[in-house]
């Protein structure tokens, strides 16, 4: 008998099927060790020596991997196929070497692409050693993202208080975010006019024409920049007469894209489809892991953490044969086509993701798979297929037009395409590109316009002349899909760590969505000025890259993952001793100077931004408080004003000595005759109406700005929960509200999310009812106990049983009052009694609910997880021993914090 291991219990269970009775699969569940949450888990001046822990619900995975190889005859990893992976099975193999239990038998090392029963037979038939090199690129950004957090963070934590961590590539990817902002606070918007000519030929077939040229000169977007040059223009075509001098058609194609990357794949999956990268991350992870297909789970995608851009040959025969059965044989190109990536530092050992059948056609599939499934495998499927297309063959018509009035000329244009054979977009095209300003997406929409046809030198009757004002916008905030396009082309960061290094980000509330797009929080403003201003290396975008560059020379065995870090440790330890001496004021300096249009908004009356506007003689800076940053006047404790940062409350909104000082009146409420005000509370502002404990009140939602509230948005806010209308079924109310998990609606007991605050205060009944079915069809649950998916057993210290259930956030363990999450990353099916008392009694001791019965707490070290290296939060009282980040470049997150119940609770009670 053999011994596998695989990572997850569900890819054991589909390769055990594969292989048959002589082999055992088994699962490590993820990584099994990790460096200790404390000082000294890597020895710099031990020549980076690491320290490993295995915690406790490894412990017993290792021991039932360790009792089954002992009884084997040979091992078999089979992780993952990347550095991930690898370094889970170097992991394994280290851990059963101290356990003595190979002895001398044979191990191995086998990588498969895609869970199917050819690619894994394939696989074992072709195994290899675990790949030293690549194991060494794992050990040094271990070692780099432990360094950093472990050292930075506390820098963070002294000298700014309210920061939380920072981190190898997060602290960039936030450096991104913010200085897009910086650029937006700094773009000064000019004017421009367009004029666009609608024309029509002899035949009366209108079409638009834009102007490009006057008096012999050649127009610019700018070149038009007051109403009366624009409207000097619009009467000189008023009265020209107009004919067409050439018109060009020339025929072009278009090329199809390859198939999905990791990075192409979020993008994708954002734009269309409106997931998050992580959750885009979690779907693909499902499909690649194995469905039930009619009685056979099988892997529907190739491994979804990927930069290649090629395909495997035998899937471009199957991608081809698959074309010419759906799509008809004029749609197969005469060769295969071959890609290659533009991405800096890809490493293309892998294919690009791809079903691992097209014959496996969407349609067939959505039967077997929920409704997000389903459509991530449609966007999968078509893109593969289409990488292997034909062109689209596309006719580009241009008209040059000559206006003549007097002796005053004009040049004109129009454009137009048609498709003459749509080839590949038959099956896919491609999503618009947000990262593109607005005007940019307009100049490719242009060209989509089909025109009539018009002959050279005939004349043409003017319909009407329209000059249109416009003004020049900044560049777009970044959207989740925008940012990892951006990092990928920078360099920074890898496929493993995108949706991880954003979704830390946004848990420590250093960046805000609104609308899909990423706002920097003040918080985040700060740590990126503070690292900006004394650790300027690190955040820089080249550094950073070039850093990647070298861990992927250390994965091909060109670079020494110890020399690298030295050289790394030399000049970074150095900057940090070099912060010792630092001073709290000269950190506010700096920063009241970087951050100036943040934290000393242009009041738009002349005054000085930094004047206090309670004394007038006192001058605003940045104070640093338990709580964070806030905005202070100098002349404290005579003058105490002091105002959120970021916020633009004027001095009547603003806090001082600690309360709430004459809060900004916005006017009074019509039905309760109470006044309507808005304030500036310890955790941040919000509106208010009425006065004392009755009076109701609500917190600002992300992304909504203190100076654009006004009597009607707090009006609106101040009527959440509202109810939308009876549901024409039920005859029950529908209510609209905010929760702590964002806006909702709530029917019956059952909940649906809604996408933003906006859904929230204009939703219709039609809609909302549109909205509750598909949550259902979904498998949305109401509020009544969700049946157990299995009983476990008896709790040895609570009595009770113990169930595994499927809540509305996710899978759980319960006994008796007390529920406890359940990783994301664990299968709920493969929940043990063991695991779930560990569980059950780690949040029983955390929430205070543990029965009089429990057995006494058990100390535990208090660890913090972070992504992508990351340190932990600052912990609330300080220690004298010191703890580290656990960093990763896991996919892995903590476990969902419980139902928002105030927000519910009240929700019930509007009812």
């Amino acid at each position: 008998m053999e011994v596998v291991i695989v990572e997850s219990p569900a890819k054991a269970k589909t390769i055990n099927k594969y292989l048959g009775s002589n082999y055992t699969v088994l699962a490590s569940f993820g990584h099994v060790r990790d460096l200790p949450a404390k000082d000294g888990s890597v020895r710099p001046d031990e020549d980076f020596s690491m320290d490993w822990e295995v915690d406790k619900p490894s412990q017993k995975r290792l021991t039932e991997i360790a009792q089954a190889v002992k009884n084997a005859d040979a091992l078999i990893l089979a992780t993952d196929p990347d550095r991930e992976g690898e370094a889970i099975s170097w992991h394994v193999l280290e851990v059963l070497r101290q356990k003595k239990v190979l002895k001398d038998k044979p191990v191995s090392r086998v990588v498969f692409n895609a869970i199917t029963k050819k690619a894994v037979l394939d696989a074992m038939a072709n195994p290899r050693e675990i790949d030293a090199p690549l194991v060494d690129a794992y050990l040094a950004r271990r070692a780099l993202d432990y360094l950093v957090g472990f050292n930075l963070s506390p820098v963070l934590w002294r000298k700014l208080p309210g920061a939380r961590s920072a981190g190898r590539v997060q602290s960039v990817a936030l450096r991104l975010v913010c200085d897009r902002e910086s650029e937006i606070e700094r773009f000064n918007s000019e004017e421009y006019w367009q004029i666009a000519a609608k024309l029509a030929t002899p035949r009366d077939d209108d079409f638009e024409a834009r102007l490009t040229g006057f008096e012999g000169e050649r127009l610019q977007r700018l070149s038009i920049n007051n109403e009366a040059r624009a409207f000097a223009i619009r009467d000189m075509l008023n009265g020209a007469s107009f004919r067409a001098v050439s018109v060009e058609a020339k025929p072009t194609k278009r090329n199809p894209s390859p198939p999905f990357t990791t990075s192409s794949l979020q993008q994708a999956a954002s734009a269309k489809l409106g997931f998050g990268a992580s959750r885009t991350m979690q779907i693909a992870q499902r499909l690649y892991e194995g469905m039930d297909i009619g009685g056979e789970t099988v892997g529907l995608i190739t491994y979804m953490r990927t930069d290649g851009v090629q395909m495997a040959p035998e899937a471009i025969d199957a991608a081809r044969s698959a074309i010419a059965e759906t799509f008809g044989a004029r749609y197969v190109p005469e060769k295969p086509r071959a890609y290659s990536t533009k991405a800096k530092n890809a490493q293309e050992a892998h294919e690009a993701i791809r079903p691992t059948s097209f014959m496996r056609h969407p349609k067939d599939m959505e039967r077997f798979l929920d409704r997000d499934q389903a459509r991530l495998y449609d966007l999968i499927w078509k893109r593969a297929i289409a990488s292997q297309m034909a062109s689209a063959e596309i006719e580009r018509t241009t008209a040059e037009i000559v206006a003549e009035n007097g002796g005053q000329k004009a040049q004109l244009r129009a454009t137009g395409s048609v498709i003459r054979f749509e080839g590949f977009i038959g099956a896919y095209q491609d999503h618009r590109d947000d990262s593109k300003a607005p005007a940019e997406q307009e100049s490719d929409d242009d060209d989509s316009a089909r025109l009539p046809e018009i002959l050279a030198q005939e004349p043409l009757k003017k319909l009407s002349i329209d000059p249109s004002q416009h003004f020049t916008e900044p560049p777009p905030r970044f959207s989740e899909a925008s940012l990892i396009k951006r990092m990928e082309e920078l360099g920074i960061g890898r496929p493993s760590t995108y949706a991880a290094t954003l979704q830390t980000l946004q848990d420590r509330q250093y960046i805000v969505q609104d609308k899909r797009k990423l706002l920097p929080d003040s918080k985040g403003r700060l740590v990126t000025a503070f690292l900006h201003n004394f650790f300027e290396k690190y955040v820089e975008y080249d550094f950073t890259a070039d850093l990647e560059g070298k861990l992927d020379g250390i994965s091909s065995g060109e670079l020494s993952w110890k020399e690298v870090l030295r050289e790394f440790w030399k000049d970074f330890s150095a900057q940090i001793d070099g912060t010792k001496e630092l001073r709290v004021t000269d950190v506010l300096d700096a920063l009241n100077e970087e951050l100036a249009p943040l934290v000393f908004p242009d009041r738009g009356d002349g005054t000085d931004p930094r004047a206090c506007p309670r004394c007038g003689n006192g001058k605003l800076s940045l104070k640093l408080g338990k709580f964070g940053a806030f905005v202070g006047c100098s002349n404290y404790p005579e003058c105490g004003f002091t105002r959120q940062l970021g916020s633009n409350l004027s001095a009547e909104a603003a806090e001082g000595d600690g309360g709430l000082n004459e809060p900004k009146d916005l006017g009074v409420d019509p039905e309760s005759g109470e006044p309507v005000t808005l304030r500036s509370g310890r955790f941040g502002p919000y509106v208010q109406r009425g006065d004392g404990k009755e009076a109701k009140r609500s917190s600002l939602p992300k992304g909504w700005q203190v100076a654009d509230i006004d009597f009607e948005k707090a009006r609106q806010l101040l009527s959440l929960p509202r109810e939308v209308g009876l549901h024409p079924e039920s005859g029950k109310p529908i209510l609209a509200g905010l929760g702590r998990y964002g806006p909702f609606l709530q029917h019956d007991g059952a909940y649906a999310n809604l996408e933003t605050v906006e859904d929230v205060l204009t939703i219709g009944l039609n809609r909302a009812v549109t909205v509750i079915a598909e949550k259902k069809e979904k498998g949305g649950r109401s509020r009544s106990t969700p049946a157990a998916l299995a009983t476990l057993g008896e709790h040895p210290d609570f009595g009770g049983t113990i169930t595994v259930r499927e809540g509305r956030f996710g899978p759980y363990v319960n006994v008796g009052k007390v529920n406890a999450t359940l990783p994301k990353s664990k299968d709920p099916a493969s929940v043990t009694l063991e695991e779930a008392i560990q569980l059950l009694n780690e949040r029983a001791e955390k929430s205070g609910k543990a029965p009089k019965k429990a057995a006494p707490k058990k100390a535990s070290t208090k660890k913090a997880a972070a992504a992508d290296g990351e340190a932990a939060e600052k912990p609330k009282r300080a220690t004298t021993r010191k703890s580290a980040p656990k960093t990763a470049d896991k996919e892995a997150a903590a476990p969902r914090a419980a139902a928002p119940k105030t927000e519910l609770i009240k929700a019930k009670k509007a009812t």
